[in-house]
Formats: C-alpha cells, structure tokens, sequence
C-alpha cells in the first residue's frame, strides 16, 4: 500500500523472527497502553514472536550462549533491523524487558492466542510452538496489520489426548491445577521436568514441535521459577 514505510518483514523472518503485527498504539485499549511505559514519542507497537523451530536454529548458529540467549539474540537482531533499515526511525524495546507487558492480551488482539487446557496459548496453524519474543515501540508509520481471525482448535477437539497424557492429572477437573503439576515436575525423575507430555501430546501444528534442547531450555527457565516459589 502506499504512503506507509515498507515493513522489515525478511529481515526479521531471517533471524527466525517470522510471527510479526503491527498495531497503531492509537487503536489499542488503554489497559494495554498503560502497561507499555512512556509511549509519547511513538506512534506504533510491533509484537514479535516466533513459531516452530526456526528461531532457536538462528540462535545456535549465531553462537549464543549466557543465562538467556533467545531474549539476547532477539534484541540483537532487533537492534540490527533498525540500524540497517529504519535508521531514521527512534524505538524502545518494552519486552524484553520491566515493563509488565501483556504479552496473551496483545496475542488475542493480533489472533495469535487461545487458551488450551495445559496452559499454552495455541493456535491452528503453530499448534502451541511459538511464543513472544519482543514488543517494539516505533516512531514508524508501517501499515498496521489485521488481526487473524482464526478459531481455536480446541474447540473442535473431541479426545482431547492432552489431558490423558498428563501424568499429573493436571487438567482432570475440568481446570488446570499449577499446584499438581508443579508439584509433579519437582519430583524425582519427572518425565515433565523438561518438557510437558500433555503439550507433546496435542497434535495441532506438530511439523513445528521444537527439538529436545529446545525443549531443555525452554522448560528450565519454569522449573527455575516452580523450585523458587514452591
């Protein structure tokens, strides 16, 4: 369309950064906004995320290591785009970062997120292999995208084999328990210390499942949290 900047939409999808929207921040509710810090200077929100496997690919290749390599080679790779792309364009990386940034909210508005039972947000092309990676305030005048409009697959799930295959029993009321199943994943020997069979056992978008170290990292950063707070 004219009049609106071109998007950098290769340049991140190269750096494995391949789910992008971008909302004007005049459209969006003002819970979101108050979230968002100081958003003066800005006209825009660009929400990043990743799906399937492509971003921890890039994130081996590229040799990161540190306590949190995927947030460091997202901002890296965001700091990147713009110098190379929008060097006349200010910016702020919100997430990641302090601000409390309601990352499922921003989710649903893009149509990225619904709820599924074991507690990631899925939807029916990515299964729940993806996650948010980066909210980015912009001076920018990008065409603002619209939203998904895709339904749960949830909805339309009739054996539901995620919550059989939890053997917690997580889900078995009808509602998800975080007690039963942080209480499991503490256990000795765990079979869901680092991964989660309930999420394994979904078979929305299960081309994209991420690979067995993946898999590691991403669930020793929750089974840090659990062994903190129970």
């Amino acid at each position: 369309m004219t009049g609106f900047q071109p998007f950098p939409a290769d340049a991140l999808g190269r750096c494995g950064l391949n789910r992008q929207h971008v909302f004007d921040l005049a459209d969006l509710p003002p819970a979101v906004i108050a979230t968002l810090g100081d958003t003066a200077p800005y006209r825009q929100l660009v929400l990043l995320g990743h799906g399937g496997k492509a971003l921890w690919d890039c994130v081996k290749a590229a040799g990161s290591g540190g306590e949190n390599p995927i947030d460091d080679f997202t901002v890296r790779s965001i700091e990147r785009c713009f110098a190379e792309h929008l060097p006349d364009n200010c910016y702020s990386i919100v997430y990641p970062g302090d601000q409390p940034v309601g990352l499922q909210q921003l989710g649903a508005l893009a149509g990225w997120h619904h709820a599924s039972p074991f507690m990631v947000g899925i939807d029916p092309d990515w299964g729940s292999w993806y996650a948010y990676r980066a909210v980015v305030l912009a001076d920018t005048d990008f065409c603002p995208s619209r939203a998904v409009d895709r339904n749960s697959p949830c909805n339309s799930c009739e054996t539901q084999p995620c919550i059989a295959a939890c053997p917690a029993q997580a889900m078995a009321d009808g509602r998800f328990s975080l007690a039963r199943c942080a209480a499991y994943r503490l256990q000795p020997d765990s079979a869901c210390a680092f991964t989660c069979q309930a999420r394994l056992a979904c078979p929305v978008g299960s081309a994209h499942r991420y690979d067995a170290d993946q898999l590691r990292h991403t669930y020793s950063i929750s089974l840090q949290t659990i062994r903190e707070h129970f």
